[in-house]
């Protein structure tokens, strides 16, 4: 039986644009991260300053599940939480804040970073500077690869030490499966661009279950690897290997 090659070769030619398109603008991003770590040579050329504090992430688990054992089934986890502003601009003044997660695994540890973003449907694929850490809503920005298809989570403030963790699907509703709670008194001030605190990577350490689509992966491996040869040349003294 034959079939009509058209569509097969128009997912192949949609897929060679996706990947071709994500390489180029992942390519620029490195770019952009490599010139910002040579204008302020630091081991986190963006989100410099921030403060990471020890965090309790509570989950309810969901109903109907989404794949992703971490999400749906219920559990209690001890792990770091650091809020940080992206360019490092004074206090007061408006600035992409950042939230960044990091959850025990069984091989390790697996880090969710979020931004400031709106909540709608095309909002939470837009950036947005606040003038605080409750401005706005933060997301992942970039869907993650799941066993029943794409998912955003995000982290929305709810008072000044815990966030509300949710997740939903490409333009669909956001649905809440857990809660973070900061430990203030973990915290010893703000820590600074020279990597006092941890290095936290979403690329090398994914929680099981929530992966990234190859052209999300490429879009923000670049950037990554671009803190990676900061961080070791600013630790160092000279470019990692």
């Amino acid at each position: 039986m034959s079939s009509d090659p058209r569509p097969a070769s128009g997912r192949v030619a949609k897929s060679l644009v996706v990947a071709g398109a994500s390489r180029i603008a992942g390519g620029v991003l490195e770019g952009v991260f490599t010139a910002a770590a040579r204008l302020r040579p630091a081991a986190k050329p963006l989100h410099p300053q921030g403060e990471t504090l020890a965090a309790t992430i509570a989950r309810a688990g969901l109903t109907p599940a989404v794949g992703v054992p971490w999400i749906d089934e219920p559990g209690v986890d001890e792990g770091v939480v650091r809020v940080s502003r992206a360019v490092g601009l004074p206090s007061g003044w408006p600035d992409i804040f950042g939230l960044a997660m990091r959850v025990p695994t069984v091989s390790g540890h697996g880090d969710v970073l979020f931004a400031t973003t709106g909540r709608g449907a095309v909002g939470r694929f837009l950036l947005l500077p606040g003038r605080s850490t409750s401005s706005w809503t933060y997301t992942t920005l970039l869907p993650y690869r799941t066993a029943s298809g794409p998912l955003l989570l995000a982290a929305e403030s709810d008072g000044p030490d815990a966030f509300t963790l949710a997740c939903a699907r490409i333009t669909g509703p956001w649905t809440d499966f857990g809660h973070i709670e900061l430990d203030a008194a973990s915290g010893s001030g703000a820590d600074d661009a020279q990597g006092t605190g941890p290095a936290f990577d979403p690329v090398l350490n994914q929680i099981p279950g929530l992966s990234y689509y190859p052209w999300a992966a490429r879009l923000r491996e670049g950037s990554y690897r671009a803190a990676r040869y900061s961080r070791g040349k600013n630790l160092n003294g000279s470019p990692p290997e």
